[in-house]
């Protein structure tokens, strides 16, 4: 009887299942659907061809760096930059913030440009180095323009425990600056100079041998150095026409530079919070201002001569 009763059990629930899948099966064949699942389905359609629309960019007609013409009509040349400009508008939230950024931050590097005789375009090889931030690599490249402890020291810069250059942007923007003239006495080029601070001046200089070639056009690199160039054209490109590629925003959208005085510093500073204060702002204020100062004192055993800058009064809240 226990077998013949489990046996019926069994059968019944077949049977459930055969009549569920049927009816599956007929809904499928009628194209019926839950109301619920098809309105879903409209919505999420309309809502992505209304809102979102992925479309091809449009390529400029013409494009230069820093003076040197493009070669569009290589059309190898073409596919790398049209990659460059699709990859850098369609990263929407990271292209808008660098505009907002270079709002701030592109005054201090163009001025240093101007004085030292680079072009203008070379702030946007900062802009794909650092995202226009403090970075610091892997490698323990820092800074706007990621420079290496060793290389920042043969340039000048200060690199120790209280005090490290590489992240004071004025002063780093020089030793960048530095190197591309000389990289560009070396190879007669803006644009070789700019690909050799990605792959270094010799790195470039043993790729034009090889290769038998006098440009960077014409030389078959690695991946990071092949878009190196081709990515500072895009951003130069997309943040030069925003609108072009989709971008609205107005002037108070975006980060203002806040005006900031001098401090003549040529002695020891026990205790930065307690500086600070002297001025009316914090330590938190006075790192953002300052970060090449990496500690919280300052030793100055030698009495060297810093200029600290202190954010002039009315730009953030008074402190509590």
């Amino acid at each position: 009887m226990k077998i013949l009763k489990n046996a019926l059990i069994v059968a019944g629930i077949l049977a459930v299942c055969a009549v569920s899948i049927n009816a599956v099966q007929q809904d499928q064949d009628s194209g019926s659907s839950s109301p619920i699942k098809e309105r879903n389905s409209r919505n999420i359609d309309r809502s992505v061809a209304d809102n979102y629309q992925i479309v091809a960019l449009p390529m400029p007609e013409e494009a230069e760096f820093a003076g040197e013409k493009v070669p569009l009509e290589d059309p190898d040349v073409y596919e790398r930059l049209d990659r460059e400009l699709l990859v850098n508008t369609y990263w929407q939230s990271n292209a808008l913030l660098l505009m907002k950024r270079a709002n701030k931050y592109f005054p201090v590097i163009e001025a240093v440009f101007k004085e030292e005789g680079v072009p203008e375009d070379f702030k946007y090889l900062a802009v794909i180095e650092s995202g226009l931030t403090q970075a610091v690599s892997p490698a323990r490249a820092i800074g706007f323009w990621q420079i290496l402890e060793g290389t920042g020291k043969e340039y000048g810069l200060e690199i120790n425990d209280n005090v490290d250059e590489r992240y004071h942007i004025e002063k780093s923007t020089r030793v960048a600056a530095d190197y591309l003239k000389k990289a560009k006495a070396r190879f007669g080029s803006w644009t070789l100079a700019a690909a050799s601070y990605n792959a270094g001046q010799y790195g470039i200089d043993k790729q034009l041998e090889r290769q038998k070639v006098s440009g960077y056009y014409d030389l078959l690199l690695g991946e990071e150095t092949g878009r190196y160039v081709l990515r500072i054209i895009a951003l130069k490109e997309i943040m030069n026409h925003p609108e072009k590629y989709g971008f609205s925003f107005e002037e108070d959208d975006l980060y203002q530079p806040i005006p900031t005085n001098k401090v003549k510093v040529d002695s020891i500073v026990k205790d930065f919070p307690d500086f600070a204060e002297k001025f009316g702002i914090n330590y938190k204020i006075l790192k953002i201002h300052n970060p090449w100062l990496r500690d919280d004192h300052l030793n100055n055993a030698s009495r060297k001569t810093y200029y600290i800058e202190i954010p002039e009064k009315g730009y953030y809240p008074p402190v509590k």
